[in-house]
């Protein structure tokens, strides 16, 4: 089991807008429902907390602090099937983020397939504010749930 952890920023318009990335390199590129996540990334949870990793996995994907506020826990998801079963941590944070600031990190994969050849992208190509509706669509299957457990904690008295 692989052990993920991240930030979802969430601010308060006319309804609830969440941020999301969407994510980076040619087999992402051409592709929109799906395609984007809460910034997040893996953890080794021997060397590291799930938190500690969310708020470090939140500055390299977007290359910008998590904002000040308070962590709200939206808890465990598990998601993915045999050998790429995934438990992802989220708490969500109020606060408002420029989205023209985001300075993504990269990574480094073969590019094209087997050509031998080393190519850098980035972790997100872009970061985008979503009303939840249309954030459910753009999400990936095993991160929807935690737009229904913000609505839910939001709504809590």
């Amino acid at each position: 089991m692989k052990f993920s952890a991240g930030v979802l920023l969430f601010r308060r318009t006319s309804g609830i807008e969440v941020l999301l990335g969407h994510m980076g390199g040619p087999l992402w590129a051409r592709k929109d429902l799906g395609a984007w996540s809460i910034p997040k990334g893996e953890y080794d949870p021997e060397s590291e907390t799930a938190r500690v990793a969310a708020r470090r996995e939140f500055t390299e994907e977007l290359g910008l602090p998590v904002p000040e506020g308070e962590w709200i826990a939206l808890g465990e998801v598990r998601y993915g099937s045999g050998g790429g079963k995934k438990e992802l941590t989220v708490w969500a944070i109020e606060a408002n983020l420029d989205t023209a600031q985001v300075n993504p990190g990269t990574f480094e994969m073969q590019w094209p397939p087997r050509s031998g050849r080393m190519q850098q992208f980035p972790e997100i190509d872009r970061a985008e504010w979503f009303d939840t509706s249309v954030a459910h669509d753009k999400l990936g299957a095993g991160q929807r749930p935690y737009l229904d457990r913000l609505t839910d904690q939001l709504a809590a008295p």
